[in-house]
């Protein structure tokens, strides 16, 4: 595994991470770039090939980041943060131009919109079939739309749940979406009393079709990012750190690939699947006492190549960050950058339907 040329007796600077020696090749292959986020540590984080034997990161400052949705069609983001969802769009001109460093990035995407939605704790986001934003609403046990009028706007709530309170209640977490609109939904159980998942919590996961309201698995330990992939259902059980194929008729699941971490997060490019793995916290009074904390004792991404599920390369960090919570492709793209709204320089890059343009500056 490559790794940074460090003296034992001086600490590694900040995200210092080592990788498998195929990771930057593989990478540059897929012609794609990975964004990852971490509340733990506020950051997104976007992983590129710098080259096909070494790896650039670009880590940009968001408050408890979380949820990343990517809308293909019109390339935007968007980030669930504290308390805001933020809307990015991508210009490949302004990145080409950008004036610190010309001709280096091959996508730029700057803040177009801020939903003010309030400490929600959103979870999964993702764009619909027509660009609206569907957000994981685990604070009120239920998954909303985001839009301008209102704080959150209520989509689906489980049928377990009998009342809208801000309680998080069944710690509603994760959301697969299938045509355009949310399908599945995971929780930690079915509890309608305040964090009433904290019991049993390797125990009492469940998955559910969200057009019927039912329960398609149950008993499931702690299932977190549900995704379906060529019309297949998958999820990942953190407790146990599995990557299981579900049947959505059965109700059975098999395992495709077991970790010896904490796995959340995960997205496919083509045949590669890339998983997030998080450190347990030792004195987090739900997860600390969990059976298998001793394993999970690093973070990074583990790439699955799903046809075989064999493990086909690892990034792993040395520093600064403990917790991934989402993991995301970005393809064609090989050095992208993002502006977030804490600095002023985001306010340089214009956009208009027809052209792009960096504000000059006044010389008074």
């Amino acid at each position: 595994m490559n790794t940074l040329n460090q003296p034992s007796n001086h600490p590694f600077p900040p995200f210092s991470c080592r990788y498998s020696s195929q990771v930057p090749e593989l990478l540059t292959r897929l012609n794609c770039s990975l964004a990852i986020s971490t509340y733990q540590a506020g950051k997104l984080i976007f992983i590129s090939p710098k080259d096909e034997n070494s790896l650039v990161q670009l880590p940009r400052h968001f408050d408890k980041v979380m949820g990343i949705a990517h809308d293909s069609k019109k390339d935007k983001l968007a980030l669930a943060c504290r308390d805001e969802v933020v809307v990015f769009a991508n210009s490949q001109n302004l990145a080409k131009s950008y004036p610190k460093s010309p001709n280096k990035y091959d996508s730029l995407y700057l803040p177009r919109n801020t939903f003010h939605t309030g400490a929600l704790d959103i979870h999964d986001l993702n764009f619909g079939l027509n660009g609206e934003i569907y957000g994981v609403n685990t604070l009120f046990s239920n998954i909303i739309k985001i839009d301008s009028d209102y704080n959150f706007s209520p989509y689906w709530t489980p049928p377990f749940i009998d009342k809208m309170v801000s309680e998080d209640r069944c710690h509603l977490n994760g959301m697969a979406f299938g045509n355009g609109r949310p399908k599945f939904a995971s929780a930690f159980n079915q509890g309608n009393t305040m964090q009433s998942w904290r019991e049993n919590i390797t125990e009492t996961g469940i998955l559910m079709d969200i057009d019927s309201n039912e329960i398609i698995v149950d008993g499931l330990a702690m299932p977190h990012s549900p995704r379906i992939f060529d019309k297949d259902l998958f999820v990942l059980l953190s407790a146990t750190g599995e990557l299981v194929k579900v049947d959505v008729n059965t109700g059975k699941y098999d395992v495709v690939v077991k970790l010896d971490g904490f796995v959340r997060g995960m997205s496919l490019h083509q045949d590669y699947l890339f998983i997030g793995l998080s450190k347990l916290r030792e004195n987090s009074s739900t997860f600390g006492k969990l059976s298998f904390a001793k394993k999970a004792n690093e973070a990074g991404i583990t790439i699955v190549h799903l046809p075989t599920g064999s493990i086909a390369g690892k990034i792993s960090y040395l520093s600064s960050l403990d917790e991934i919570y989402d993991v995301h492709v970005l393809p064609d793209t090989l050095r992208p950058n993002i502006m977030n709204t804490k600095t002023e320089a985001h306010k340089d890059g214009l956009m208009t339907p027809s052209d792009t343009f960096w504000a000059v500056k006044s010389q008074r």
